[in-house]
């Protein structure tokens, strides 16, 4: 993937430290600091132009979020983004909202274990060839990345309108362990859009189009798990 970005790009993400990450590094272990609170802290790898993260930082205000992204220009448009989200409540940055640019294949470089709540993998890549396979953001060689950095609370939130991508990733998954929920083949069937759901440019776009959109959420840490067999009972409990 190749982008034309602005001139003097860098130079403008450069003058917005307070949004824009440039060295993640930095901040390994160190997030909850910077965002001045203990809120859990949840993470788009593969963020895009940054409509989903940063929508979702306007809704649920009690939560930090980091968008990630290896390309300036991308980092650029989410930061746009994000500003214009948060512009009508009076904002000029948003309070829970970093957008970083980083690589994820060194995402435990930029997080340390267990800093993170919930990582969000949406309309990932998804390298079709079987050679490439590796690359597919639900590999197992990411999910041991994954599990490194979540949290006992941690999930992870897959969307993608590949279907051998899902298909992969519901396997590697069940291969790898984790407890899956709230699978969906057809997310936006008949037409019928949860109000608590949050789209990225992606998903708008296909959606329009009236594209098959799959969703799933895995469990990774301990007590999400337990919590979640829990409240599997008590629904199931005559």
């Amino acid at each position: 993937m190749r982008l034309r970005g602005r001139k003097g790009i860098r130079e403008s993400l450069e003058e917005q430290t307070d949004l824009v990450i440039l060295d993640p590094r930095s901040l390994k272990g160190r997030w909850s600091e910077l965002f001045g609170n203990d809120h859990p802290i949840h993470v788009e790898f593969g963020m895009g132009k940054g409509q989903f993260i940063s929508q979702m930082s306007f809704k649920y205000p009690d939560i930090n979020f980091i968008g990630v992204d290896m390309y300036d220009e991308l980092i650029r448009r989410a930061a746009e983004k994000a500003r214009l989200v948060w512009e009508p409540a009076g904002q000029e940055t948003p309070p829970n909202l970093k957008v970083a640019l980083a690589n994820i294949n060194y995402a435990e470089e930029v997080f340390a274990p267990g800093e993170l709540e919930r990582i969000y993998l949406n309309f990932s890549d998804p390298w079709p060839k079987s050679k490439h396979a590796r690359r597919r953001l639900t590999h197992p060689r990411f999910l041991d990345k994954y599990r490194g950095l979540l949290s006992p609370l941690g999930e992870i939130h897959l969307k993608t309108d590949s279907r051998s991508l899902f298909e992969f990733s519901l396997n590697a998954f069940a291969d790898y362990g984790l407890q899956m929920k709230n699978i969906s083949l057809d997310l936006h069937a008949d037409g019928i859009i949860n109000e608590e759901h949050v789209m990225t440019e992606y998903e708008t776009k296909f959606y329009g189009r009236g594209v098959n959109i799959q969703r799933c959420e895995a469990i990774v840490g301990s007590e999400a798990l337990a919590r979640y067999q829990a409240g599997r009972l008590d629904k199931y409990r005559l």
